[in-house]
């Protein structure tokens, strides 16, 4: 039974959920072998759907009013280069910013405050990267199916 649990728990770690970010956007790395043909095609989801409850709506309408794969991929790819390598800040203004950002977690008393803010925050991290891996899946179908290999790689 123990060995049961630890799968399951596994399947939703944030670790693996990492790992299928990066293989999904490895993926899309590899298939796309002319990004500048993403330009000007808009990205649409395959599957709209929520993770975890959550919607895929909101703020990923957003950006797919105005994004097209093209920008999709740079993103996808800078987040996974992010993931892998760390983040590292260009300039003072983007450390100032950074420091001025409201968590917006009040009244923080004790340690049993942080236990809950880090369950929150693995929690959208989850989901962010959920969301995230569907988006490099559903680029690397519609890039298929933009340049006629539609059964590719199935």
């Amino acid at each position: 039974m123990m060995q049961i649990m630890d799968t399951y728990n596994q399947k939703h770690s944030l670790f693996n959920a990492m790992n299928k970010f990066i293989a999904a956007v490895n993926n899309m790395d590899q298939t796309v072998m002319v990004p500048s043909l993403l330009r000007d095609v808009p990205l649409e989801d395959e599957n709209k759907s929520e993770v975890n409850g959550v919607s895929s709506t909101g703020a990923s309408n957003y950006y797919s009013d105005k994004w097209d794969m093209y920008n999709y991929f740079v993103l996808l790819k800078s987040i996974k280069n992010d993931i892998e390598w760390g983040v590292v800040q260009l300039d003072d203004r983007k450390k100032d910013k950074a420091a001025t950002i409201d968590i917006r977690v009040d009244e923080v008393e004790g340690e049993e405050d942080l236990q809950k803010q880090f369950h929150y925050h693995l929690n959208g991290l989850y989901t962010v990267l959920s969301k995230l891996t569907r988006k490099a899946n559903t680029l690397t179908n519609r890039y298929k199916q933009e340049i006629g290999f539609g059964s590719w790689g199935h």
